[in-house]
């Protein structure tokens, strides 16, 4: 299967205005519709990859991350732990059944663990 970039995710203070001040930039579709209301983030391209806007918790600043897919999210947290890496947040199921987490490099960089509720096994 491998471990693609999946999506990026830009995390803000102000959600809105980021999401305005990009969608004014680069002429992106912010669609909220979502259990989460999470800012899906339409480039109107097929290159690349897609993203969104999320709030940044009280404590946090404002951060880009990048979602990488695998196929076990709490395994993947424990293989970060063992070759240096910390849980920012740890595994979790979302409301539409994806899984995710995110760690920090040695670098203390976030990086996004995914996997879809629709991944298929073996795929």
């Amino acid at each position: 299967m491998g471990q693609p970039v999946m999506q990026w995710q830009i995390m803000s203070k102000n959600p809105d205005k980021t999401a305005a001040f990009y969608a004014k930039l680069f002429d992106w579709k912010i669609n909220t519709d979502n259990a989460l209301n999470y800012r899906v983030v339409d480039t109107g391209s097929k290159r690349g990859i897609g993203g969104g806007i999320w709030p940044a918790p009280p404590e946090g600043h404002g951060m880009v991350t990048l979602y990488v897919e695998v196929d076990d999210v709490a395994r993947f947290v424990e293989k970060a732990k063992a070759v240096g890496g910390k849980i920012v947040i740890p595994p979790q199921k979302l409301p539409d059944g994806d899984e995710m987490a995110v760690i920090l490099d040695p670098d203390g960089l976030p990086v996004g663990l995914f996997k879809p509720a629709n991944q298929n096994k073996g795929s």
